[in-house]
This record gives C-alpha cells, structure tokens and sequence, in this order.
C-alpha cells in the first residue's frame, strides 16, 4: 500500500503560512468559527459546532492524506499561530493531469488578502513541486470576494458551469476558474 501523503509547511508571505490540521485548541477554534459562517457552507465544516464535531472534521483531514486524496492546510498567521482558514489541493483526477482547490477565510479574517496569498502559494508548490499542469477551482458567480481572490492568485475564468454543484437543497452554477502550468510564473503571480 501506497504511504499517506505528507503535507508540508509552506510559507505564503512573511507573516502567513500554510500547515498540517491539529486537534489543537486553535484549530478547534477556527472550525466553531467556520461553523457559524454562512458563507462557508459548500465544505464539509460541521453545521453545528460541538468538540466532537470539530475533531471529526479534523481526522476526515487527516484521512484525506492518508488515503492520498489530497493536501488539506490550515492558513496560520504567523507571527501569533492564528489559525485564519483553510485550504486544499484535492487529487481526485490527477490521473487527468488536473488537480482542484479549494479554500475559505473566516470571517474575522476577511478583507486581508489571506485567501489570495494563501491559494498562490499552494497554486506555485503544486505547479513547481508536484509538477501538475492544471489546478481549478469553482467560484459561486456571486462571490465577488472570491472571484478577487481567485484572479489575484492568477486563475483565469474559463466560463459559467450551469447546476454544477449541489449546495443545501440546491443546485448551483459554478465559475470554473484555472492556472496551468505552461503560463511561466513572475513575480506578481505571487501576489504582493
């Protein structure tokens, strides 16, 4: 059998960086935040908060990279190890040659560019490290902030997907947004 993925520690600014989940107290915390966030609620956050709730959000983490499915990161600032959200480079068609992400902010941490400098960070670890020549990811088209943070990390908006996802009781379109790996990297793709 193939060994877990390790996930690594990346630095996405001076002041921000990308880890692994901890049951620790903060990580904890940063779920019952996510929890009673409305605007997170196309992820697997629980609904309802309770610590046991919240550390099994945490393991279904963790077994993400133990069965090699994807990197699933915290976004910490650094300078006082405060967890701020989360991302994921998911592998569920890396067959493909393709690789999609995903990410939230909580709200407290919003408006800061968090999410930005967090996706290019791992959207430039997962072009130059892992060496995969396509990375999407899926907007709600009435999510400006996220449309922001998307085009700022250097996706592009390759068109409207039509009832794409479920979300609740609902069906909803979905920009599809994608960064390849033949587009060379500057500077400014790292978002300053």
């Amino acid at each position: 059998m193939d060994d877990a993925l390790q996930i690594p520690h990346l630095r996405a600014t001076a002041d921000l960086e990308l880890r692994p989940w901890s049951l620790a107290a903060a990580d904890l915390e940063l779920v019952r935040e996510a929890s009673a966030d409305d605007l997170i609620p196309i992820t697997t956050v629980p609904a309802t908060f309770s610590r046991e709730a919240a550390t099994r959000f945490v393991e279904r983490q963790w077994q993400r990279a133990t069965d090699r499915t994807g990197y699933p990161m915290v976004i910490v600032r650094r300078r006082d190890n405060t967890p701020l959200g989360s991302i994921g480079l998911w592998l569920k068609d890396i067959d493909e040659g393709r690789a999609s992400l995903g990410y939230w902010v909580v709200r407290s941490a919003r408006g800061h560019g968090v999410a930005a400098h967090a996706l290019a960070a791992m959207a430039i670890w997962a072009l130059e490290e892992l060496h995969i020549p396509r990375l999407q990811l899926y907007v709600e088209p009435w999510n400006r902030a996220s449309i922001r943070t998307a085009e700022k990390a250097g996706f592009e908006c390759e068109g409207l997907l039509r009832s794409w996802q479920k979300v609740g009781n609902q069906r909803r379109d979905m920009f599809m947004y994608a960064r390849l790996a033949t587009r060379t990297l500057t500077e400014a793709d790292r978002v300053s």
